[in-house]
This record gives structure tokens, sequence and C-alpha cells, in this order.
């Protein structure tokens, strides 16, 4: 077998023991990034990827993730290695002099980076694409985009040019890429993985991992909040109360389309597997949350504000960002501030929701994976559209609760729906067994 075929946690598993070393591995998945035909990569690293895993080599393996390679998304900053936010206005910026708190996270596991992967221009889209980098697709579906805004992440995993990655997640970057790709998704509760303050994007956004399997994802979570939730997939869940969330429309006024058909298979199948291992599975009406739509775009366009961008680089961005950036600009902000408690409320609001229940299924997209392209140039039809795709997504965030993406739905090679495993505050130990369930049934 080869390495790339190889789960993350038996690769981790090799290198602990010094079954493989590090220069091996690094050297093995270097090659296969260098061929990547996704769009995965926006630059690779090799010099530094074997310095690395050649001091590895000669030290102890004791880290978690001793010598694993994975890659930094295009936001996270690597000190000695450019950022360019998938934006053109950094392309040519000099290399981040510090590394911000996640990667500094990785590096304290033990991982090796070996590059940066994809994101659309600030990570301010549910699809990866961009000016700067082009498409980022769905591997072996060269015409249907990855999602986003961590795509390149899970392109790279889906395409075995990675065993794992960490992406990030304000509104469902890490969950709806694995979706698209096939791949499981986890987004922690809020503030679980320390992340560097991001202005008012600070209490949305937080890091995620991305992996083949539940198990995979898992073992990367584990690694950076020094959690255990690997070591709880060896047995069965115990009986659960789950809710199936299937009609609800946070983003009534914006999008009111009803599911696909494709949705509602992947959450039938869901409730269906989950039900037959013996948990309480039953319909859940969602939460009204009035004024949601609005006080979500409100913080959105503020915080795509808080750029420090000159006259020239706002001049450099694309379409969406700019008006983003342009729309924030003129918000009064006592607006934003109003936007930012209402958000607090709805937030309260659904943990008391779904505080009955030890875990909430709704479908990760409303829509099977999108061509690339689909959501439009124009900004207003594009922010629409991506809510369309993704509606159950952001509420998740705005409540700080922990969500595991899986895929449950075949619709081809390569192709899947995934459902959405939402738990309650610091429960992953709960919803990650849940999710893997769902998938040892697949």
């Amino acid at each position: 077998m080869e390495l790339h075929e190889l789960s993350a946690v038996a690769l981790a598993h090799a290198l602990r023991h010094r079954e493989v070393g590090a220069v091996e591995v690094v050297t093995h998945f270097l090659d296969r990034a260098g061929r990547d035909d996704c769009g995965a990569f926006v630059a690779l690293t090799p010099e530094l990827a074997l310095a690395r895993a050649r001091a590895l080599d000669e030290a102890p393996p004791v880290a978690p993730l001793h010598g694993m390679p994975l890659a930094d998304k295009d936001l996270q900053l690597r000190a000695g290695v450019r950022a360019t936010h998938g934006s053109r206005a950094h392309l040519h910026d000099p290399p981040a002099p510090t590394s911000d708190e996640t990667t500094l996270l990785v590096d304290a596991s033990g991982a090796v980076s070996i590059g940066r992967t994809a994101t659309p221009e600030f990570g301010f889209a549910g699809y990866t694409s961009s000016l700067a980098h082009g498409h980022t697709t769905i591997p072996g579906h060269p015409t249907l985009g990855a999602g986003g805004s961590s795509g390149g992440a899970a392109a790279a995993v889906a395409a075995r040019m990675l065993p794992f990655a960490p992406g990030s997640d304000a509104a469902g970057s890490v969950r709806i890429p694995a979706a698209a790709c096939g791949i499981v998704g986890i987004k922690p509760s809020r503030a679980l993985v320390p992340v560097t303050p991001r202005g008012l994007m600070g209490t949305l956004v937080t890091p995620g991992t991305l992996g083949r399997t539940v198990a995979d994802a898992a073992l990367l979570l584990d690694a950076l909040t020094g959690g255990r939730l690997v070591g709880a997939l060896g047995r069965d869940p115990e009986p659960r109360r789950i809710a199936v969330l299937r009609d609800f429309r946070p983003w009534a006024g914006i999008t009111d389309g009803p599911l696909s058909p494709e949705a509602g298979r992947a959450l039938d199948v869901a409730a269906r597997r989950l039900a037959s291992a013996g948990h309480e599975v039953e319909e859940l009406d969602g939460p009204e949350l009035p004024g949601y739509a609005d006080a979500f775009r409100t913080r959105w366009h503020a915080s795509a504000a808080e750029l420090a961008s000159t006259d020239g680089q706002l001049a450099l961005y694309e379409p969406l960002t700019r008006y983003f950036v342009e729309s924030g600009r003129r918000l009064a902000p006592e607006v934003v501030a109003a936007a930012g408690r209402r958000l607090d409320e709805l937030g309260a609001t659904i943990r008391r929701a779904f505080s009955p229940f030890d875990a909430v299924l709704t479908p990760t997209t409303a829509l099977p994976p999108r061509p690339v392209g689909w959501a439009g140039d124009d900004p207003e039809a594009n922010f629409r559209r991506q809510c369309e795709y993704t509606p159950h997504t952001s509420f998740v965030n705005v409540a700080g609760l922990p969500a595991v993406s899986v895929p449950v739905l075949s619709l081809g090679p390569g192709l899947s729906m995934g459902v959405q495993v939402i738990g309650r505050l610091r429960q992953e130990a709960i919803i990650v067994p849940l999710a893997a369930q769902l998938e040892a049934d697949g």
C-alpha cells in the first residue's frame, strides 16, 4: 500500500513507531501535490518542508503528529512564507514576519507544512475561486467547484495530496467544502481552538479540520486541542436524542428556496441510520430567527470594511470583496453594534432550541455541488446564490456550536451529499462518534 492510501491515523502511527521516516513521507506528498490538477494548492514550500522533516527524523517522535504532512490555508500566517489571502492585492507581499496562533499549534503538534492551500479572496465566499489563483474544483470533476472557503484544503485531502488539513470556518468554510468534496469536516465549538482575534469576525471564525474519515479529521483536532476524540471512536455511542431539522430557513428574505431532492434524501438516510443504531430520532421545527439575514449580512460587510485597504489595493479586489468593503464602510457604527447584539440574541435562541437534544441533523448544503462560476459576477446575486446553496451553516457559527459534516449519500463516483451533525457547546465528544457511526453505516 502506498503512503497516500493510508488513513491519517495509520500514517501517524507508522511515523511515531519509526516504520517510515518524515523525509520519505513529506517527499511522497510533495510529489503528489506537485501534480495538483484541481487547484488545491497556491504554493508549495519544499525546502522548508524537507528541512523540518530532516530535523524531525533526528528527534524522538514525541509530538502527536510527528512528521505528518499538511498545508496552511492561504489565510494563515507562517513566518518566512508569503500569505496572499487569495487576493491579487497581496501577490507580491513580503513573507510574513511571524506565524499566527493556528500555525504555531500545527507546528507544536509535530506536523510538517508542505505549502499553502487555496481560498477565495480573504475567505469571503462559500466557493474557492479567485482572480489571483484560479478555480479549485472537486477532484475528478473539473467543472464542479470544491466549495469554500477552505476549498483548497478539502480538494487536497480528497485527492490524497494530503492525509488531512486545517481550515477555518466563519460561516461554513470547513463544512461546505467537506460536503462538496465528499470528505469530513469538523468545526469545533467557539474558542475551543485558540485563534488570533480578527475584529468583527473574531466571534464567528474558528479553526477546523478536514479528513477523509471522521477519525482522520478528529486526529488533527485532537492535536490542536489536546483532546481525546479519536479514543472515543473505538466504541459505539450510547443512545442519544437526535433532532432532524428539515424545513428551516434562517435566510428568509434573502432566499426561501426549499431543499433539493438530494439534500432531502441525504437527511432521510442519516436519520434512518441513526434510528437503526438505537438512537431516538424526531423531527424538530426550527426556531424563529427574525432579523437573522439582515444582522448577519451587516456583520459580514462590516468585517470586510475592517480590511486595511489602500485605494490601490481596493482597485485590485474582486467585485464581491469590493462590494462587501464599500457596503461595510457605509454602515453607521450604531447599526453594526445593533447587528452584533441581534446575532448574540439569536445565537442564544438557537442554543435554547437545541438544548433538549444531544445532536441536531441538517443537510450541510441545500443543493448538490455547484458548477464553477455558478454564483455569478453580480455581487448581490452572488451573495444570494451562496445563501441558497448553504443556508444551514452560518447559524452554527452564530450560536458557537460544534458541527461535523459527513458524507452519507453517493451521487456517483467522487460526488456525494453530506449532513451536518450539530452538538451542544463543548460536546464534540458526543457528535464526533455519531458522525463516525453514520460513516460506518454508509
